[in-house]
């Protein structure tokens, strides 16, 4: 097994590190105190990844994307992890689900979101169906030859900066021995259509100026080329395109868990207690070392996962063990960060509050713990019979 990246993977390293350090850390406290992402500054960001390359780099060369492979692409987002997320969003990666977009939804959706002309957003969580996607209410229903949406979706990541949405809906049920199963579809829905609203959603603690919305839909009429995908195969596309991003926030825990430890080996280093650095006590170097043995670890089974889904292997299991096991350990690793710092890691003078803060929330995204732990489970026993 090959460990060692090749020079073009250590260039695509390089230059998005590079990238963060330049283009993203110097506006992170303005976004912090404010919650807000300036404009200019947005505009600033995505103008430089255009330039660079990199707008899309999650999609095939052929759409007009940098064609990387999956290894490569969480090599990406794990030096973006390091940076403030409501900032590196703008270095533009749009679902990959808009690869199952067909005919002239290519012109009107994938191609403009590849080149940087649209963003879009993802819509599937509920305030009462979050892990449960078969529990939504969020529903669609004929009339004549089109499409009548009505619910509401909340949770909505970077819908104040998105010109369309990739909506799950249900569009039927079926009886099944285990009771009701819903089906749903997915549908693409330009932002200003009749009869749907964005809105405000709630103030969260975790990544302030990446805001979650909550969208409404009011009968608001659809037709049948805006559903992407086949009608009632909303399962067919998730599974094809969306389990991987769990993959995503695996690789930015890595890569932010490694800014908390080098602060941390920084101050062990030079803070000096009772006539030493401090990280010759035990106390605090054996607190660096399982730091970024955790850290390690978590890398490769990151980067082990990504390389599975370029080999076309089967990678369920494998990428919800990165998810699990890197979001946790950011948890750990950023409270053992503040505490080598005592005192001073709870303060605004250093980053490590925030990354506190940050780190709770990649737990429940993409798939809680508890998910990824069933996840994990049933795939080892299915092939036993249990």
């Amino acid at each position: 097994m090959q460990f060692g990246l090749s020079e073009e993977q250590e260039m695509i390293v390089s230059t998005v590190r590079s990238f963060v350090e330049n283009e993203i850390y110097p506006h992170e406290d303005v976004v912090e105190r404010s919650g807000e992402v300036p404009i200019e500054v947005a505009e600033r960001i995505k103008a430089k990844t255009l330039e660079l390359g990199f707008y899309a780099c999650n999609f095939p060369e052929e759409v007009g994307g940098a064609g990387l492979s999956y290894l490569e692409f969480a090599l990406v987002e794990r030096e973006l992890g390091r940076g403030s997320m409501a900032l590196t969003h703008f270095f533009g990666r749009p679902q990959n689900i808009l690869m199952a977009c067909e005919g002239e939804q290519q012109e009107k959706y994938l191609f403009p979101a590849v080149r940087g002309e649209k963003m879009d957003a993802l819509a599937m969580t509920e305030p009462g169906a979050g892990s449960d996607v078969r529990g939504m209410k969020c529903a669609a229903v004929r009339d004549g030859g089109d499409w009548v949406l009505n619910g509401t979706k909340h949770f909505i990541s970077g819908a104040e900066h998105a010109d369309f949405f990739i909506v799950f809906v249900a569009t039927g049920e079926d009886q099944t021995p285990r009771g009701p199963k819903k089906r749903i579809t997915t549908f693409l829905v330009d932002r200003g259509t009749s009869g749907f609203t964005v809105r405000d959603g709630y103030k969260s603690v975790s990544h302030r100026g990446y805001k979650n919305m909550v969208l409404e839909f009011d009968d608001c009429r659809l037709s049948d080329a805006q559903v992407l995908g086949e009608v009632d195969g909303g399962f067919a596309v998730m599974n094809e395109w969306l389990y991987a991003t769990r993959l995503t926030v695996a690789a930015f825990c890595v890569g932010r868990a490694r800014r908390a430890f080098d602060y941390a080996l920084d101050y062990a280093a030079q803070r000096e207690q009772f006539g030493q650095p401090i990280g010759k006590f035990q106390g605090v170097g054996f607190q660096i070392a399982d730091m970024i043995t955790e850290i390690d670890a978590a890398d490769l089974l990151t980067l082990s996962a990504a390389s599975r889904l370029d080999a076309a292997v089967p990678a369920n299991r494998e990428i919800a063990s990165a998810k699990l096991y890197a979001s946790e350990m950011l948890a750990r690793v950023t409270d053992a960060a503040i505490q080598v710092h005592g005192g001073m890691g709870l303060m605004d003078d250093y980053p490590l509050e925030r990354f506190w803060r940050d780190a709770r929330v990649e737990r429940i995204w993409d798939g809680t713990s508890e998910i990824q732990r069933h996840i994990i489970s049933r795939e080892l026993l299915r092939p036993l019979g249990a």
